[in-house]
């Protein structure tokens, strides 16, 4: 009887040990690649006869593959012509199949909107079809071949082109959405596929200065010295080591001059630390296309080297610093920088071999494009109508229910092609009801915007919203949303709608 006794406690015991253990989620690799072009196109000829200079166009762009079929997400920004601060934000489709082992045809199409830098962009809408032939190397691919650009919506820019890309395999791993706010040990991680190298990276949102002096000029040949373009945005670093990384910087002005003037900045830098890792000092070096807002930055290529002080806060939190120069290459547009920023980093989908006792948690993530449309839009000199826009937005879950957002925006119907915005804000939402399939949200936005003839004043806007997720299936949801836009200073007042798809996935996170 005694020793039934004591086999009937270990086993309650194994048992409740076994029901305490919590499993690790499965880990979901993602094959995807991220690519950059070029295409130089044939501008019309204006209604006084000027031949204009080709506007060359940089694209970047990021592609979930799916065997021989990819998708994505994709920018395009001027950085040659007098075109500068032309910009457009679209999506991506496209095949790519392989003839032998290192050649393939890539055939695709990307649909999107934009404009600006008074181009004639008409709505903003344009497709660019093309078809490729590839090298595929070691580490990339080279690609080249016919594509055609077209701005359909009363758009005069239409043209044949030569097309020329770089590819590069991007793999990432990620969990289900289900799983955010899961928390395990390294302890519990050491023996899963999780167990590996993490990927140090870090987000901002900053406020940035661009004091503007020498002999920078107005589209309209007015001086622009002495005038402060006042920006706000984000920038992301992915760390290829220790010290060394690389960023992308996104900025919209909303305050200084006539809205619209935007910059993407990509590049790389290296940080030195002091103070047990506590202050930071990071020297960059970028490039990237800006312009808009009247400012005229000739073909819209800018050079940006800038140094930033960092000092920890609290948790994994920074203040930042930053003290730089932006302009373009032949000092044609050239403005001194200062900003301030509070910087977030992380350690994403991996654990140190180290720190068995780390805390990793898994952290939602959702990628948005939707199409978003104001009503009644008030236009500056020409006739009320509505405005539609393509929109991207990113949201970090702080928890279950609370969310960072970011968001950026081009038009592509409604007569406004060079209208954009990018604003940013928090979130709240519900948990999942109706068998799990519907959850709402809150959010409020807020940020620069601007063009198009749009009357948003210097450019600040507010953007509140109410709406609904409808889950298809672990990684895809429909959301739609319905609110409201008002433009501080400016005459925009507008009800909202949009509707579109949203892509799920949870990050494993470490401090």
């Amino acid at each position: 009887m005694k020793k039934l006794l004591v086999v009937f406690i270990f086993l309650c015991g194994f048992y409740s040990q076994s029901q305490e253990k919590k499993n690790v989620p499965l880990k979901n690799t993602q094959k995807g690649f991220f690519a950059v072009d070029y295409i130089s196109v044939d501008m019309p000829t204006t209604v006084d006869g000027f031949n204009e200079i080709h506007m060359g166009l940089m694209g970047i762009h990021y592609n979930l593959a799916f065997d021989k079929f990819y998708t994505g997400l994709g920018m395009y920004g001027s950085v040659r012509g007098i075109r500068g601060g032309f910009f457009t934000l679209g999506v991506n489709a496209g095949f790519k199949n392989y003839l032998t082992d290192k050649v393939f045809i890539d055939t695709g199409i990307h649909f999107g909107g934009g404009g600006g830098a008074g181009a004639p962009d008409g709505g903003g809408a344009f497709i660019l079809p093309h078809v490729n032939l590839g090298i595929q190397f070691k580490n990339f691919s080279f690609t080249t071949g016919y594509s055609y650009i077209n701005f359909f919506d009363k758009g005069a820019i239409e043209n044949q082109q030569l097309r020329l890309g770089l590819q590069i395999p991007i793999n990432f791993s990620s969990a289900n959405i289900k799983n955010s706010e899961q928390e395990f040990s390294g302890k519990e991680l050491s023996t899963s596929t999780w167990s590996k190298k993490p990927i140090r990276t870090s987000f901002m949102l900053h406020l940035n200065n661009l004091s503007v002096v020498g002999n920078s000029k107005y589209g309209d040949g007015r001086s622009l010295a002495g005038s402060t373009i006042r920006l706000a945005g984000f920038e992301l670093n992915s760390y290829i080591n220790k010290n060394w990384f690389y960023f992308a910087k996104f900025d919209g002005a909303y305050d200084g001059i006539p809205a619209g003037y935007m910059n993407i900045i990509l590049g790389a830098g290296y940080q030195f630390s002091f103070n047990n890792n506590k202050t930071n000092i990071l020297t960059k070096f970028g490039m990237g296309a800006g312009g808009g807002g009247g400012v005229d930055s000739q073909g819209g290529v800018l050079l940006y080297p800038d140094i930033s002080v960092e000092q920890h806060i609290v948790n994994n939190t920074y203040l930042s610093i930053n003290k730089g120069l932006m302009m373009s290459p032949n000092s044609f547009f050239k403005s001194t920088t200062f900003g301030i920023g509070l910087k977030y980093y992380s350690n994403i989908n991996g654990i140190s071999e180290k720190s068995t006792d780390t805390k990793a948690v898994f952290k939602g993530i959702e990628v948005i494009i939707k199409q978003d449309a104001y009503l009644n839009a008030k236009r500056m000199t020409q006739p009320t109508e509505n405005l539609h826009q393509i929109s991207l937005q990113l949201n970090y879950h702080l928890n279950k229910n609370i969310y960072l957002a970011g968001q950026t925006s081009f038009a592509n119907f409604g007569n406004a092609g060079a209208y954009a915005e990018g604003i940013v804000g928090v979130g709240l939402q519900s948990n999942y009801f109706m068998n799990n399939k519907i959850n709402i949200f809150l959010q409020g936005l807020a940020g620069g915007a601007g063009g198009g003839n749009i009357n948003t004043g210097e450019g600040f806007i507010i953007k509140p919203s109410v709406g609904f997720n409808y889950k298809l299936n672990s990684r895809l949801a429909l959301r739609s949303t319905a609110g409201y836009i008002k433009a501080i200073g400016g005459a925009l007042s507008s009800a909202s709608i949009s509707m579109g798809i949203s892509y799920r996935i949870s990050l494993l996170t470490t401090k």
